[in-house]
C-alpha cells in the first residue's frame, strides 16, 4: 500500500498489477503521482492476490473498510469481473479505464463495466470509435496521449559520441503469417470472412494510411455487403488479427531496410530470432525480454532510438517520450497527432511507410551530424519533460474526480 499524508480533497484510490509486466510499471508510476498529491493508494495484485505481501485480498478487504473514491486500471483490468464490477457501484467509486491499444480488442469491456466509468484512449480515432459504436454505453471517452519517464534525479547524461549504440529498437516481433494463422482457427481458410479479412490485409498493404476500422468499411463496400449494426461491431472486433498483421509487417519490413543498408541495429525484445534478417552480421540481439523499466537505461545508452507505431493514425506510443526523455532521438512513423504536436527535424525525426527507401538516407545524416542530432534531442527533451509525463497524466484523471 502506498501511503500519503492528510490534505484537502484527499482521495482513496485502488489501482492493479496484472500479468502485463508494462502495465505494473505504469500503475506504479501514477500511484507515485497522485501519493505526491496527497491521496492514499492501494495496489491489488490480480496475479498472486492470495499471496502478495501488501497486495493481497486480505489487504484489499482493510483497504476497502475506510472507503474508496476511485478505481484506476490499464485496459479493463480490474473493471471486467462482475466481483469487481459490484464492489465498485457498492461504494459508487469512479472507475477510470486507461487503454493502451485499440478499443476494438475491448468490447466486453466497453459494453459491461461500472456505473461511473470514465474512459482514456490514446489515439483521437480511438476516441471516436468509442462514441459511434458504443456511445450509449460510455458516457465518457477522452483522449490522452501516452507517457514517458524522467530519469532519476542526478542521473548522468552519457554523451552522445559515447554510447554504445548507434540504433536500437526495443519491441517485440511476430511473424506476420503467424497471426494469419490465429485467424485460420477462428475462419475457415477460404470462406466469406476470411476472404474478407485477407481483402482487408491487402488494403493496408496499399495505404499505410489508413485506420483498422476505415479499412473495415472500405472492404464492406468493396464487397457489397450490407450488415447490421452488431454484425459489423463483431467483424471490428475480429480484426484484430490484421491489425496485429499490419503491425509487425511495418516493423519486419523497417528493420529490413535498415539491415540491408549496413547498419549497426540492436535489437531488444522477444521474437527477433524469427526476423528474415536476424542472420544479417550487422544485426544483433542483446535480449529476449528484460523488465520494462530496465529498458529505459538502453534507450539512454543509444544514440538513435527506432520506432514503428502501432496502426494508431491519430495518436500516440510512450516509446517516443521514453526515448526523448532519456536523451536520445526517436526516428519514427508519424501520425496526425504527431504531426500536430513535434516538428520533424526540430523536436523529433520522421520517416514515411510509404517511402521506406529514403530510411537510410534520414539515419546516415543523423548519425553523421551529432551536433544536429543532439539539438534536436534537447528540444525533444525538454518538451516531452514539460508536457508528456506520468504527472500529466496523473492531473488529467484527477479532472475526472473534481
Amino acid at each position: 500500500m502506498c501511503k500519503s499524508g492528510k490534505g484537502t480533497g484527499q482521495m482513496r484510490v485502488v489501482m492493479f498489477y496484472s500479468e502485463v509486466e508494462s502495465f505494473n510499471f505504469f500503475t506504479d508510476q501514477l500511484a507515485g503521482e497522485f501519493t505526491a498529491k496527497g491521496h492514499e493508494v492501494f495496489i491489488l495484485d490480480s496475479v498472486n492476490p492470495l499471496g502478495s505481501v501488501g497486495h493481497s485480498y486480505g489487504d484489499f478487504a482493510q483497504f476497502l473498510s475506510g472507503g474508496v473514491q476511485g478505481v484506476i486500471c490499464f485496459d479493463g483490468w480490474g473493471l471486467r469481473d462482475d466481483f469487481f464490477i459490484e464492489i465498485w457501484n457498492k461504494y459508487q467509486a469512479k472507475a477510470v479505464d486507461i487503454l493502451m491499444d485499440h478499443p476494438l480488442r475491448f468490447h466486453p469491456a466497453l459494453e459491461r463495466h461500472p456505473d461511473n466509468y470514465y474512459l482514456f484512449c490514446c489515439d483521437q480515432n480511438h476516441v471516436e470509435y468509442v462514441k459511434k459504436y458504443f456511445g450509449s454505453q460510455v458516457p465518457f471517452v477522452e483522449f490522452m496521449p501516452h507517457a514517458g519517464v524522467l530519469p532519476p534525479s542526478g542521473t548522468p547524461v552519457i554523451p552522445f559520441e559515447k554510447r554504445k549504440y548507434d540504433l536500437l529498437f526495443t519491441g517485440t516481433y511476430y511473424q506476420p503469417n503467424d497471426k494469419f494463422m490465429e485467424l485460420k482457427q477462428v475462419f475457415t481458410e477460404n470462406s466469406d470472412l476470411y476472404r474478407f479479412y485477407q481483402a482487408m490485409y491487402e488494403h493496408f498493404l496499399k495505404d499505410s494510411a489508413v485506420t483498422t476500422e476505415q479499412a473495415v468499411l472500405d472492404i464492406l463496400e468493396q464487397f457489397g455487403w450490407t450488415v447490421p449494426d452488431e454484425t459489423l461491431r463483431n467483424l471490428l472486433r475480429c480484426s484484430e488479427y490484421v491489425d496485429w498483421a499490419i503491425r509487425m509487417y511495418q516493423r519486419e519490413q523497417v528493420v529490413k531496410v535498415l539491415a540491408d543498408s549496413g547498419f549497426e541495429l540492436y535489437l531488444l525484445g522477444r521474437g527477433w530470432e524469427n526476423h528474415p534478417s536476424i542472420h544479417c552480421p550487422n544485426i544483433h540481439r542483446i535480449d529476449d525480454r528484460i523488465p520494462y523499466g530496465q529498458t529505459l537505461a538502453y534507450m539512454a545508452d543509444a544514440k538513435i532510438n527506432l520506432n514503428v507505431m502501432p496502426w494508431f493514425k491519430a495518436g500516440t506510443h510512450d516509446r517516443i517520450f521514453n526515448i526523448l526523455l532519456q536523451h536520445s532521438l526517436p526516428l519514427t512513423d508519424s501520425s496526425s497527432w504527431i504531426d500536430e504536436n513535434f516538428t520533424d527535424g526540430v523536436d523529433i525525426q520522421l520517416y514515411d511507410l510509404k517511402a521506406l527507401d529514403r530510411l537510410p538516407h534520414i539515419t546516415r545524416q543523423l548519425l553523421s551530424d551529432p551536433v544536429r542530432t543532439w539539438e534536436m534531442i534537447e528540444k525533444g527533451y525538454e518538451k516531452a519533460a514539460e508536457q508528456f509525463t506520468w504527472k500529466q497524466c496523473a492531473e488529467q484523471i484527477l479532472r475526472v474526480f473534481y
